[in-house]
């Protein structure tokens, strides 16, 4: 049916994707997962030569469902379950209407859109899909002649680089790239940070799963679990293995108490449990059996009951998407609330510039800056999203991955927020205390969340990394209930040492000299007196005790052609002296002399700990220009105790099973 490396279809050619193309480039990237043996075995088959009559869509949407095949991706096929319960989400990642087999219009292409750091990217196949004895041998719907699944999974390979990259990942990952959303992952069993006993007041420890807390979104939100062992109750449950919750209720027992009942779906297709709500199991006896047989009756294949106490038991952590309406507002899973407000911004970790680490380290601050302005109080939702680097890739000198991380595709990240009075404030005092909200450490995951209910002002956002100098590319979201502002804060950055001198605390001052008033030229007149003065202190820190502990940089404000020598002086004031009054008759403690014509003029030394001011000026008295002054002290930062955790590296979804026919 191919003719010079193009088919047809009632004398037409069919589109064939040269980007994507139905051989084993398209198939491993790095033959590191069990489908490289599969290398040689693959035949590419469209939907019209698998069976006589296909379709997007089965006319029973239960048939519609996603059933896992060879390749470990039921991360992404929780994800497309949820998608197939919520259509307008569905008509986003799969436009509706074009044209299918038997359609005059069809081409043998499909188009699909993925959102990727803040965009939706459109992305087109041609439908040839990789098939066993003629027989897909990926995932594929219940109904043996329905593809909208594995048309999808084909165009979510190519977005990725082949399907071997999707052997492996978190099913908050494919439903943020699946609905442009956001996705929690809770943990239901006690973690090893948790079980440790400090108890940080910057630190918000990892919420667990509480049910009741989801109620206003029951009907609404994604909900799947995974496990990373295999439970006593699913005796086929592999290691890291993900299922979808279909739906949960309270059901009343003939005693009149009530058990709380979730219903399971696997994407294997077939039933993996053997507990008390199996079939005829000893649960239903404790049910009226009316409402049992509705329940009952509600099951498709692959599906299960499960009370609350097993499956709290039996599953090791769950991942909760928002609700998305039709107008694509992101509904709170802690209020129902619409955040009908949001924002978004770029930026990047870059090793010398902006990754400064963690706050354990005294590079914190270097770290990149966000402005959140909140202009009423309102529920405020904060997301720190990193790109995914993958293995053996070619990539920028930017983007080569670190050999200190224990993830081979992300780095440990954490966002931290302080509220500010005012825009102008002192960084290193404020990075000394608490954060009004944090995650509860530097985790392994491509996504991590703020929450909560904010009041009006400012609040300055500090995404890190673990570790100093880790380098990746990340996206700010912040989704809000009302009116809010994100930018980013473009700050001076002083030329100090970060690292090999201490911490450093600068401040900047603007003045000017002005004839007849500010003016009064060097010690040489007496008119001296009559510069600006800046008062400034150096605190008795036990670590400031030698070395330079303070520098000063004078910069004036006038042409290189036009040019006043300049200078300044450093006096100290007197122990128990007020500020007003200055020692005249005192030599200066420190001095930057001659006046020079440049444009600038520095200073460091070592001062002890006292009252002091500084006072700059031109050598002749009534020489007009304006000035800036800058004064960097040496400061002992204070310890906050247990800083900074690190996660463990949270583990991807993968295991398969093969499917019993």
């Amino acid at each position: 049916m191919k003719e010079a490396g193009r088919a047809e279809c009632g004398g037409k050619a069919l589109f064939e994707d040269l980007d994507f193309p139905s051989d084993d480039t398209s198939l491993v990237s790095d033959s590191s997962t069990p489908i490289a043996k599969l290398q040689g075995d693959i035949t590419w088959l469209r939907p019209q030569e698998i069976c006589q009559s296909p379709a997007l869509f089965p006319d029973d949407i239960n048939l519609g469902h996603a059933k896992q095949g060879l390749l470990g991706d039921c991360w992404f096929l929780c994800a497309c379950t949820f998608l197939l319960k919520r259509k307008h989400l569905l008509n986003k990642v799969l436009p509706p209407d074009q044209p299918q087999w038997g359609d005059s219009r069809y081409r043998g292409s499909f188009q699909f859109s993925f959102w990727q750091q803040g965009h939706w990217t459109e992305v087109t196949i041609d439908d040839r899909l990789p098939c066993i004895n003629s027989t897909l041998c990926f995932s594929r719907c219940h109904s043996p002649t329905a593809f909208w699944v594995a048309l999808l999974e084909k165009a979510y390979a190519k977005l990725h680089g082949s399907y071997e990259r999707l052997w492996a990942g978190q099913v908050s990952e494919a439903l943020v790239d699946l609905t442009g959303g956001v996705a929690e992952r809770w943990s239901l069993g006690e973690s090893e940070e948790e079980r440790r006993q400090e108890q940080d007041s910057d630190q918000v420890r990892r919420r667990r799963l509480d049910l009741d807390l989801l109620y206003p979104v029951k009907d609404e939100c994604a909900l799947s679990c995974s496990t990373h062992s295999s439970p006593g109750g699913a005796s086929e449950l592999g290691q890291y293995h993900a299922l979808t919750v279909m739906e949960w209720l309270d059901v009343k027992t003939v005693s009149g108490s009530k058990v709380l009942l979730l219903r399971i779906r696997n994407p294997w297709g077939r039933c993996c449990w053997g507990g008390a709500w199996m079939g005829s199991g000893v649960g239903w006896k404790s049910v009226d059996p009316v409402s049992a047989l509705d329940l009952q009756a509600r099951v498709a294949e692959g599906e299960f009951w499960l009370d609350e106490t097993k499956f709290l038991s039996q599953f090791d952590d769950v991942t909760v998407g928002y609700p998305i309406n039709d107008e694509g507002h992101l509904k709170s899973i802690y209020t129902g609330n619409l955040l009908t407000h949001n924002h978004q911004l770029a930026g990047r970790w870059m090793k010398g510039h902006s990754a400064g680490g963690s706050r354990n380290s005294s590079s914190y601050g270097s770290n990149s800056k966000f402005w959140l302005k909140v202009c009423e109080r309102g529920e405020v939702l904060v997301s720190l999203l990193q790109h995914r680097k993958w293995r053996n890739t070619e990539k920028s000198p930017l983007e080569e991955e670190s050999n200190n991380t224990p993830h081979q595709h992300y780095q440990a990240i954490a966002l931290h927020m302080w509220k500010v009075e005012k825009r102008r404030f002192n960084l290193n005092r404020m990075l000394n205390k608490p954060p009004c909200a944090s995650t509860h450490c530097h985790a392994y995951e491509r996504e991590v969340v703020l929450h909560g209910q904010l009041e009006p002002g400012y609040y300055l956002l500090i995404p890190s990394t673990y570790q100093p100098g880790a380098e990746a590319r990340f996206l700010i979201r912040v989704f809000s209930s009302t009116s809010t502002s994100l930018s980013a804060l473009k700050c001076p950055a002083p030329s100090l040492p970060l690292t090999t001198d201490g911490e450093w605390e600068t401040s900047y001052f603007r003045g000017s000299w002005v004839e007849g008033k500010t003016a009064g030229g060097s010690r040489n007149f007496l008119s001296h007196w009559q510069n600006p003065c800046f008062p400034f202190t150096v605190c008795d820190e036990s670590a400031v005790t030698s070395g330079v502990n303070v520098r000063i940089t004078l910069h004036q404000s006038r042409p290189d052609t036009d040019l006043h020598p300049i200078a300044f002086h450093i006096y100290k004031y007197p122990e128990g002296e007020s500020e007003q009054t200055l020692p005249r008759d005192d030599d200066p403690a420190a001095s930057c002399v001659p006046h020079c014509y440049t444009q600038d003029v520095s200073l460091a030394c070592c001062l002890p700990p006292g009252a002091y001011t500084i006072v700059p000026s031109t050598y002749q008295p009534d020489c007009s220009a304006n000035f800036t002054l800058s004064l960097a002290r040496r400061i002992h930062r204070k310890v906050v105790k247990s800083q900074e955790r690190l996660g463990s590296a949270i583990q991807e979804i993968s295991h398969i099973s093969v499917m019993q026919s």
